[in-house]
């Protein structure tokens, strides 16, 4: 996963996360042998989001609109989190989440 900054100048990669389904996470020695730290646990790619946009907000990089796919857009707690610090999530739902 990717976290890219879009402005009127141009845009840039600034963050990534490695997601990992669960029957990676739950399989230790398929982690060893991917060079997987046994500390790496399972994240949901919601859950990834949050981390890497909380980096970029704790660097004051101002984000008024966030974009993703209907896999953000239908994760609330993103949605709240995002609106709690005045930033909102522009993406679409899908039907099965409505």
């Amino acid at each position: 996963m990717f976290l890219c900054y879009a402005g009127h100048s141009g845009s840039a990669f600034i963050d990534r996360e490695r997601y990992l389904p669960k029957t990676w996470t739950q399989d230790g020695e398929r982690c060893r042998q991917a060079w997987i730290p046994d500390s790496v646990g399972f994240s949901s790619k919601p859950e990834l989001a949050c981390q890497m946009l909380a980096r970029a907000f704790d660097k004051n990089i101002p984000a008024g609109w966030v974009t993703g796919n209907y896999v953000y857009g239908g994760n609330r707690r993103l949605r709240l989190w995002l609106k709690s610090g005045n930033s909102h999530l522009c993406s679409p739902y899908h039907a099965m989440n409505l």
